[in-house]
This record gives structure tokens, sequence and C-alpha cells, in this order.
């Protein structure tokens, strides 16, 4: 991860329909939009699904569920051999690659390529053995808890923690696509960052035609968030797979360009401290200045003394410091009254 306080993630999924060429656009998109790291996920269907597991809808993007998902999914899937020429392809920007293995053989090959994180998805979110190999990884562990209970969030974490992953991130997002405002329940970052005491971050599947797809992101950094991960495609008109919360180029760039201004705007939390409200402080108060003309030697009174926007004098809080003293020099109406200006004494 970055020095950043937001750490973005293009998620590419399988937005790249199975096409080596559309997967490195998108990498380099990533890159363009100013995105830290970019997430793929590998799979072996052999040993990720059993071929008769059904269409249906939800399961895969709309329009796409006509056909068994096996074999929609074995068309759009790349090689792994694909998959090098990918991650070549990301290893020559700047981006980290985080990769989600969706079973075993997948992690295996992950391993070679030294992903800088992994990422657990929903669908191994029981399966403990994997859940160790992954964990005993030595790499940063980003967690897809959307879906999941805190019961078994709590068991998920701890079997990590067992084999010595230290280093976990917590990503919520509501798991229906796409989300409706009403249901990307944004308060369950405070209560997951409450309950287990790790780093969050929000992964969530606004619709990317609706204008709040660039805004729920922004609503979470407040929350103390560490990561947004955000769907990435190279063109959702094309309605691809992941198409439904998954952003164009210009629409991924001005998230990154609104999140790096949301945390510019929320600062560190100190008050008046810094040079520009100091500023505005010698700007904008008012200063003591004489309220008529005072000859040198008269005992300043509070009725010659006047609070007025003005460039010289002190304080208004120092009004009683000047009463009673004597006018060292003449003074002429509205000059600034400063104690250089007066002398203790009974004066003339």
């Amino acid at each position: 991860m970055t020095d950043r306080p937001i750490y973005v993630i293009a998620e590419m999924a399988y937005s790249h329909d199975g096409s080596v060429a559309l997967a490195r656009d998108i990498v380099a998109k990533a890159a363009e939009a100013g995105a830290d790291a970019i997430s793929v996920h590998f799979t072996h269907m052999p040993d990720y699904m059993v071929r008769h597991y059904g269409a249906g809808p939800g399961r895969v993007s709309a329009g796409k569920d006509v056909k068994p998902v096996y074999d929609y999914l074995v068309e759009i899937s790349l090689s792994f051999d694909s998959w090098r020429d990918v991650v070549a392809a990301v290893r020559e920007t700047s981006l980290d690659l985080i990769v989600m293995p969706n079973d075993g053989a997948s992690l295996e090959f992950a391993e070679t390529l030294s992903p800088d994180a992994y990422v657990l998805s929903a669908a191994c979110f029981e399966e403990h053995d994997f859940i160790r190999r992954v964990g005993g990884a030595g790499r940063p562990v980003y967690l897809r808890v959307g879906g999941a209970t805190l019961g078994e969030i709590e068991t998920v974490i701890g079997v990590l923690k067992d084999c010595g992953a230290e280093e976990q991130i917590l990503l919520y997002g509501h798991q229906n696509y796409p989300t409706g405002p009403a249901d990307t329940n944004l308060a369950a970052l405070t209560r997951l960052k409450q309950a287990f005491d790790l780093p969050v971050g929000i992964a969530e599947h606004v619709d990317a035609e609706e204008d709040f797809a660039l805004i729920a992101p922004l609503l979470a950094i407040p929350m103390g968030i560490v990561a947004i991960e955000k769907h990435l495609t190279h063109d959702r008109g094309k309605r691809g797979e992941d198409f439904e919360s998954a952003l164009n180029v210009d629409e991924f760039a001005l998230l990154v360009k609104r999140i790096r201004l949301a945390e510019s705007a929320i600062g560190e939390g100190a008050i008046g401290t810094d040079e520009s409200s100091a500023a505005y402080r010698r700007n904008v108060r008012k200063r003591l200045v004489a309220a008529r003309a005072i000859r040198k030697g008269e005992i300043i009174t509070d009725d010659m003394i006047a609070a007025k926007r003005a460039d010289e004098g002190v304080s208004p809080a120092r009004r009683a410091e000047l009463v009673g003293r004597a006018a060292a020099a003449n003074i002429e109406t509205d000059a600034g009254l400063t104690l250089d200006l007066t002398t203790a004494g009974k004066g003339s």
C-alpha cells in the first residue's frame, strides 16, 4: 500500500471478457486514471466450479445469464499463460498487483508472480484450508466481507492470524449488482472497525450509470476507511461482464481526483493553528484605535478607545491595559493604540 490515506484499487474482475488485449488496455487505463493498484481474478475453472452449476439471474451480468455459468466463464476466463502477459503489463506501470485466486491451482500460480497482496473471495470464505494457504503466503490479505455475518468474519480473521497473516484489510460492499443507495449501508464500515479493530475499505457496486456511483465512495472517507475499490472497464457501453458497476476511465479518473480532494478537505483536524487561519485573523479582527484625537500626556479613558477593523492597534481583549495610561505622543483619531504609544503614569 502507498503512504496515501486512501489506497485506490481498480478492480478488473472479468471486464476483460477473455481478451488479453482488453485486459492490458484496462491495466493501462487504471494507471492513467491514477489508481494505486489493480485487482485481478485468477480462476482455474475445473477446480473452481462444477460443470452443472446452473444459470440464473444475478449469477453473472445482466444479459449473460442465458447459458450455464460454467460454460460462460470458461469462455471469458484467461489462461495462466495469458495472465503472465497481462501481469507483465502491470509491472510496466506503477500499479500494485492484487490477486484474487478463486481456487488452489490459481493460488499456486499466483505465487509465481509475487503479487503485492491477495483478496479472499466470498466464494472461499468458509474454505479454511484454502484460507490458511492464502494467509501463509506472507502477503497482505483483503477480505471481501460483503454477504458474510460478523461471526463468519471473526472466524476468518482468526484463521488468518493463526497462520501469520497480520496485515488484514476488510473490504465491505453490499453484494447485489447494481447496488441501490438504500442497500449501500455505509454505516457497516464503522461497525466493522469497531468490531474487529482492523483497517476497513469500501468495495461498493452502485450502478455506474448513476451519479451516486461517484459519490458513495467519498461519503465513506470520513468514516476512516483506508481503501476504495471500484470496478473499471474499457467501455461500459459494450455491456461486457461486470459492467453494471464498472466505471469508464474518464469516470474513474474523476473519482480519483475527487478522492484526493476529499482527503485534502478533511485534513488533520487542526483548528486555528495554521498560517492561513492566522493571516485571516490578522486581516479581519478588530483592533483598538483612538476614538478621538488624544494629546500627549492625556490619561486615556475608556471613551477614548474604539474597536474597529484596522491594520494597527492591540486586541480589544487588552482594552483594560490601556485605560489609565498616559499618551506618550499626540495620537490622531483612528490611529492604532499600542502600549508603545502610552506610558504608565499620571499624565498632564
